[in-house]
């Protein structure tokens, strides 16, 4: 099964892709941020990124889910800065502190072909919201160089809808996040009320363009929508809420992996509600009402966690 983005560019659709895109920067308006500032002439606005992206690594992974990492890794390369800007963020020295380097559509492109050599199963972009137009304009380089591995759009769900038009037929899996269902504990760690109701509409658009998560006969996935959700201390997140609309609004199919790896990074230690580790208790409240909601495509790992009790 070809990525979607090979007939695209057989077509001369990715081309036109790009360049629609990069129009967007003249007046950025690619993320729900809308800053309006010309990032073609280096301007920079909430995401502190101009005209090239800047990555902060890139490598075989093995630690995302297991329909991504099969035998030889999911081929991940962390962007840095972000559009949402969690103060908790576990990657906070990448997100806030925009630690990386710029490249340019053929540096990024070879970054690509790299991960694709070594054997991973995908081509992985972490933190990709701010930076579609540069992330198309190095795949058209990529494609044409023999890249023909699934692509992962790996984001936090603050995504513009427009902007996720941009990659229909491009992206062949989302994995994006559902942080927080009220826009009180949004505003509070992101600034950024509008959240939950632009996470909604993202999630939405993803489904529509590629459907349920498919996996091969390796169990290694091909297309398809895979959401994550962080279980935060105090219910933060809104488990139920998130997982509901999931199930009801998106598809009881849909594959979800609760996590529970949240711990107090970046500024989280200053506040009264996120400063301290979830608890055994909360996680496995959060996977039940999970799977009351109607969701049973949980991650491997989360199944682990339900058998054991842990």
């Amino acid at each position: 099964m070809l990525p979607s983005y090979v007939a695209l560019n057989e077509k001369s659709g990715l081309k036109e892709r790009a360049e629609r895109a990069l129009e967007r920067l003249e007046a950025c308006t690619l993320c729900p941020r809308q800053c309006g500032v010309n990032r073609l002439d280096g301007e920079k606005g909430f995401c502190e990124t101009g005209r090239k992206a800047m990555v902060a690594s890139y490598n075989a992974h093995f630690g995302e889910e297991s329909p991504l990492v099969g035998q030889y890794g999911s081929g991940t390369i962390f962007i840095s800065s972000c559009n949402l800007l969690c103060s908790f963020c576990q990657n906070f020295e990448i997100s806030h502190l925009r630690e990386g380097v710029e490249v340019g559509a053929e540096q990024l492109a070879s970054m690509m072909l790299a991960l694709a050599e070594r054997g991973c199963h995908n081509i992985n972009f972490v933190t990709p919201s701010h930076v579609i137009p540069q992330i198309l304009e190095a795949l058209l380089v990529a494609t044409e160089k023999g890249l023909r591995v699934p692509l992962v759009y790996n984001s936090s769900g603050y995504d513009e809808v427009e902007s996720l038009k941009l990659l229909d037929g491009v992206v062949d899996i989302y994995m994006p996040d559902f942080k927080f269902w009220e826009a009180k504990w949004a505003e509070r760690y992101c600034h950024a009320p509008d959240y939950p109701e632009v996470a909604k509409g993202a999630i939405k658009e993803m489904h529509r363009q590629v459907g349920d998560l498919i996996l091969d006969e390796r169990g290694i996935a091909v297309k398809g929508l895979l959401v994550r959700h962080l279980v935060m201390p105090n219910n933060v997140a809104g488990t139920k809420g998130i997982a509901e609309f999931i199930a009801n609004e998106i598809s009881p199919n849909t594959y979800i992996n609760v996590m529970d790896q949240y711990r107090p990074c970046g500024r989280a230690h200053e506040d009264e509600f996120i400063s301290r580790r979830l608890t055994a208790q909360e996680f496995r409240t959060a996977v039940e009402e999970t799977k009351k909601a109607g969701l049973s495509r949980l991650d491997p790992r989360d199944r682990l966690r339900i058998i054991f009790g842990i």
